[in-house]
């Protein structure tokens, strides 16, 4: 399972995945009909990528990436191709943005460490694409949104250095007719030595044509436990109670925090609260007010659930103005910690690594591991993980496999020559 049948007639690429995950690269790598491609070393810290690496490539996976030595590892002397989807905590805009100071952004330094024993002729970085500005000021993002943040910096002036010249691309599966955003940056690093002084040009068109039926699995195919039940439907059962009450045109957003609809505040503790509390409840209360009795007997029927967690009385409407006939299980939904997130069905949220798994409106359930296989971009021959939870971190933490592949191809089609 592990590689394509060896041609003589094909040239031959090695390649190192490091931080690989489930083999997100891995799966991109096995896609090129014109290449021999073979991974030669592997790395990742989590036990269960290991295994499930293991199972699906055949090829053992180191756990440490801090204690490898270059020097006593044959595999490391010569290889071609460095990949690294390196772990984007330090820079995610769902993060602390804490930059280098997190012990994870120091993870970019062990890839350099290794980059600096052997020189290979390419890098295929991937991370989130808050890396191009974190580490900024908000007056800084206020005065120059489109300067490039420390963080970046420092990441560029090391690959430079180090004698790559780096182009960068940022993608998103939706844009390839993927139903999945999820923004990400490339970061293409051609050593100086080979490098033609031109850019290179994706070879994968963009597309807004999206097939939704061929990423969803049948509904009669799908185990009853992915359905929503319990206090999760009987949230989503209350708000689309809500959602009815609505007149057409109405607008809904921001987050409606139903919990401070009745708080009474006095003005310093008002003027106390986080900015972004005083700017939700200030912009609330114009539709409380204009709702209020139904919001009143609402919030009264429904106090049980709307209690039970903190979630369940947020509500962030992300698709536009209240429509003709319109319904919360019209769109995806997602469980996250501001709240009930409901966004367009065009295309599935972002997956996270977190338990957020999207519900798909529609059919009231969650989407299942296979279909998260498939938003990014595995085949249904993969092989994954017994436990669900797992499942769901390990398809949010990989890379998109046709984006990666697209990157990937894009390059060594411009580079063919380095490989006869």
């Amino acid at each position: 399972m592990n590689s394509k049948p060896i041609s003589n007639t094909k040239p031959s690429i090695k390649y190192i995945d490091l931080f690989c995950g489930i083999g997100g690269f891995h799966q991109a790598f096995n896609k090129l009909e014109n290449f021999n491609t073979e991974c030669v070393f592997a790395c990742d810290k989590d036990k269960h990528c290991r295994a499930i690496y293991t199972k699906n490539y055949t090829i053992p996976v180191d756990p440490d990436i801090k204690k490898i030595k270059p020097e006593t590892i044959p595999a490391l002397q010569q290889y071609d191709i460095l990949c690294a989807g390196f772990p984007c905590q330090p820079f995610s805009n769902a993060g602390k943005k804490s930059t280098f100071k997190h012990h994870k952004g120091l993870l970019f330094d062990e890839i350099m460490r290794l980059v600096e024993h052997h020189k290979p002729k390419f890098m295929f970085l991937e991370n989130v694409k808050h890396i191009l500005k974190v580490g900024k000021t908000k007056e800084e993002q206020k005065q120059n949104p489109k300067k490039r943040g420390p963080v970046i910096d420092y990441v560029l002036k090391r690959l430079d250095d180090n004698g790559y010249r780096v182009q960068i691309f940022q993608m998103s599966p939706h844009e390839y007719g993927i139903p999945q955003q999820r923004e990400r940056v490339y970061f293409v690093c051609v050593h100086k030595s080979i490098h033609k002084g031109k850019p290179v040009a994706l070879t994968i068109p963009k597309t807004d044509v999206i097939h939704l039926e061929n990423f969803v699995q049948q509904k009669k195919d799908i185990d009853p436990k992915y359905f929503a039940t319990g206090d999760v439907l009987t949230a989503l059962n209350a708000w689309e109670e809500m959602i009815k009450i609505f007149k057409v045109d109405e607008k809904i957003s921001p987050t409606i925090m139903v919990s401070e609809f009745n708080k009474p505040y006095t003005d310093e503790e008002f003027l106390n609260l986080a900015q972004w509390r005083q700017d939700y409840i200030t912009k609330n209360k114009p539709l409380y007010q204009k709702y209020k009795p139904q919001w009143d007997a609402w919030c009264k029927k429904h106090e049980k659930i709307l209690k039970r967690r903190e979630i369940y009385a947020k509500l962030e409407w992300q698709v536009g103005k209240i429509k003709e006939n319109d319904s919360i299980f019209n769109y995806f939904i997602q469980l996250r910690q501001s709240g009930i997130r409901v966004k367009k069905s065009k295309y599935f949220p972002t997956l996270v690594a977190m338990t957020q798994t999207p519900i798909y409106g529609k059919e009231k359930r969650h989407i299942t591991p296979r279909e998260c296989a498939r938003l990014q971009s595995f085949p249904d021959s993969f092989i994954m993980h017994e436990d669900d939870k797992q499942c769901y971190k390990q398809f949010g933490n990989s890379v998109n496999v046709e984006n990666v592949y697209n990157v990937i191809l894009s390059t060594l089609q411009e580079y063919a020559h380095v490989f006869v």
